[in-house]
């Protein structure tokens, strides 16, 4: 009987081990969450826990003479975002759309689709060596591709 104890103990130990840690899905999700959030909140920490220091994010975009280029952000542009863009709370309705599709992942890298008011973007997220999945690249676009024209 010993033996049948202690075999089940040790055969249950990973499971103990992982069931207070949170999942890839979980982790993936928060840092997409501070990502957007952080331009709801005015929350600059948020941005910068979510996003990898060499963030590349872009769009196509077209200039006022018709012209077309891709459009780029880095991450210090993007912790001014979540610092600035919505200080008086009238950028975002009360209750922001937030919808996350985690289309892929694939042990240390991860493919998600986030879907917000009035953007869309694409990310890839990797998982670096403290367990942190980061946002590294995005790709957006605005839902009304009109908008992506500069108007002056």
């Amino acid at each position: 009987m010993k033996r049948y104890l202690t075999l089940l103990v040790l055969a249950s130990a990973p499971l103990l081990a992982s069931a207070g840690e949170a999942s890839d899905a979980q982790l993936i999700e928060r840092a997409v969450r501070d990502y957007i959030e952080s331009q709801h909140q005015a929350d600059p920490a948020r941005m910068e826990r979510g996003i990898d220091p060499q963030l590349a994010k872009r769009t196509y975009w077209q200039a006022a003479d018709g012209t077309e280029f891709v459009m780029h952000t880095d991450h210090d542009t993007m912790v001014r975002v979540a610092r600035t863009f919505n200080q008086d709370g009238s950028k975002f309705p009360a209750r922001p759309r937030v919808d996350i599709n985690i289309l892929d992942i694939d042990q240390r890298v991860a493919t998600v689709k986030l879907s917000a008011d009035e953007w869309i973007d694409y990310m890839h997220l990797y998982k670096n060596r403290r367990n942190e999945w980061k946002i590294v690249n995005v790709l957006w676009q605005y839902h009304d591709t009109a908008r992506q024209v500069s108007r002056k």
